[in-house]
């Protein structure tokens, strides 16, 4: 009997294969979803300027402390400054500026007080104010310069992914653009005489396939490109055809065709191109990897729906993740205890579809149907995939497991 790899074995295997994409140079406004080849600095202070952290009134500290509602200090308004004002305006003993959040604190005041702190000072013009708070310390509500970050700082380093916070502290970095990797480019081929297009009743011995569906929005979630969906029968010739459809891809992700079956295309086309394997896991236990001679990566994976979507997480994602050089390639895994009993196969090692409770810190079955590779219906219930390690039979109530969460 075949001996089965180990998980790590396997996906070693395909991280060893994966080469870095190239980097180029794009604008953040075309950055979204891209991995950074080079880290990002800040070109300048920020912020650039002493500023206010609330609408209110710049004062010097002194003329003001011990003020309080029992013992106001009246104080003269000399000069309004709104965000984006240039002005600094000098005060004198019992001068005051009406400021806005984000304007520039005069060089003379070394505190803010905040509108609510004082009587009659929401006023459009006024020529006083009262103050009936003192601020508690010098300093207080003043965003000091570089409080954030120092130019030449390292704002964002090379491997990190630009989501929407990370964009945006670029721009507050003074970037314009970035260099970042290319996106990786996907074909999706679900292979099987017996799938038809979703929407089409199926007949006696159909199925819809949901896989391609399952695998472009998996695809677009590792923020690579879909370069391709397409469906073949079970005629190995086919293959070769859909290869060639999918010449400008870099990675190439077949569903179905890969066990030991007599209708078996992926397996019959491309057995001396790529590796055909057997891991200890459950469900995906057959799994095909390899590289062409043109350097296409190419995953063979299992057809059932379950077998898919973990497939994808064990071994696609993270391939798909290193190939644009990022540096957290794996989800994210907590550690919950299991809120119900059930069994797992011997001697491999369960990714189980489930529903988590964060709060409680639990974790249990998304359906009464356990693992069976077949449930896709399962899949819309699923928040994680509990991980059960090989040698264990059985979960109890109450047994700390791994879970990979899935957003």
């Amino acid at each position: 009997m075949t001996e089965l790899l180990t998980v790590e074995e396997h996906r070693a295997g395909v991280l060893a294969a994966v080469s870095l994409l190239p980097a180029e140079t794009v604008s953040l406004s075309e950055a979204a979803g891209r991995t950074l080849a080079e880290p990002v600095l800040a070109a300048h202070d920020a912020p650039g300027f002493d500023n206010s952290s609330m609408d209110g009134f710049a004062v010097r500290f002194r003329d003001v402390e011990g003020a309080d509602a029992a013992r106001p200090t009246t104080l003269e308004v000399v000069a309004d400054l709104p965000a984006g004002a240039t002005d600094d305006p000098a005060l004198a003993a019992g001068e005051v500026a009406r400021i806005m959040t984000g304007a520039p604190v005069p060089t003379d005041a070394d505190a803010i007080v905040p509108f609510e702190d004082t009587a009659g000072g929401l006023a459009d013009s006024l020529d006083t104010v009262r103050v009936l708070r003192a601020p508690a310390a010098p300093g207080a509500f003043i965003r000091r310069r570089g409080g954030d970050t120092r130019t030449g700082d390292t704002v964002l380093s090379a491997g990190e992914r630009l989501g929407p916070f990370a964009l945006a502290a670029a721009a507050a970095a003074g970037a314009a653009e970035v260099r970042a990797h290319r996106r990786p480019r996907v074909a999706v081929v679900s292979t099987g005489s017996e799938l038809v297009a979703p929407g089409t009743v199926p007949g006696r011995g159909q199925t819809p396939d949901s896989n391609a569906t399952l695998l472009a929005a998996l695809v677009a979630g590792a923020d690579a490109d879909l370069e391709l969906v397409d469906r073949i029968g079970d005629d190995p010739a086919g293959i070769d055809a859909v290869l060639g459809r999918a010449a400008r891809a870099d990675v190439v992700v077949f569903t179905g065709g890969v066990s030991a079956g007599a209708y078996e295309p992926v397996r019959l086309a491309l057995s001396d191109r790529i590796a055909f394997e057997k891991v200890a896991m459950q469900p995906g236990k057959p799994q095909a990897f390899g590289v062409l001679d043109d350097g296409r990566i190419v995953f063979g994976l299992p057809g059932n729906p379950v077998s898919v979507a973990v497939s994808f997480e064990v071994f696609v994602r993270p391939a798909l993740l290193a190939l644009q050089g990022r540096a957290v390639i794996d989800r994210r895994v907590a550690r919950l205890t299991a809120a119900e009993s059930w069994t797992t196969p011997p001697g491999r090692r369960q990714y189980l579809p489930a529903a988590v409770d964060l709060v409680a810190g639990t974790v249990r079955p998304a359906t009464a149907g356990g693992s069976g590779s077949h449930l896709a219906a399962s899949l819309a219930r699923a928040e994680a995939f509990a991980i059960v390690p090989a040698e264990v039979s059985a979960v109890s109530v109450g047994d700390p497991l791994d879970v990979m969460l899935i957003p």
